[in-house]
């Protein structure tokens, strides 16, 4: 699977941003994906995931309310919707995708995207 995000760029605090990871190689119904992000100096972090059937679930505090994920069969691609950003959400923001299920942990992810940088200034 080659994933292929795109989207990221250098905002203000309190702009939008959506990012976009377009997937191909696989029949991408059978694939559940996750959005991470890495800070400098900081592990990498699980924002969401989104299961087969389109389900997602949010796994980070710090942006809650203010991301939503979603993905579109019909396109190969799945999104992350990020308002109201805050300078705290620089980082890099990759794209992961398993043929297994979702998972808390990066390891089960088999398939990464090269990530797009966010960088939000206050």
């Amino acid at each position: 699977v080659q994933l292929q995000a795109s989207g990221g760029g250098l905002v203000q605090a309190g702009d939008s941003l959506r990012l976009s990871c377009a997937a191909s190689g696989r029949t991408f119904n059978n694939l559940a994906l996750a959005w991470f992000r890495q800070a400098p100096g900081k592990n990498r972090e699980l924002i969401m995931t989104v299961t087969r059937s389109g389900t997602s679930t949010l796994y980070s505090d710090s942006v809650k309310g203010r991301v939503t994920m979603s993905r579109d069969n019909t396109k190969n691609t799945v999104y992350l919707q990020m308002n109201g950003l805050k300078p705290e959400d620089t980082a890099f923001y990759y794209c992961a995708a398993t043929e297994g299920p979702t998972s808390l942990r990066a390891v089960d992810y088999d398939y990464w995207g090269r990530g797009t940088q966010v960088t939000v200034s206050s």
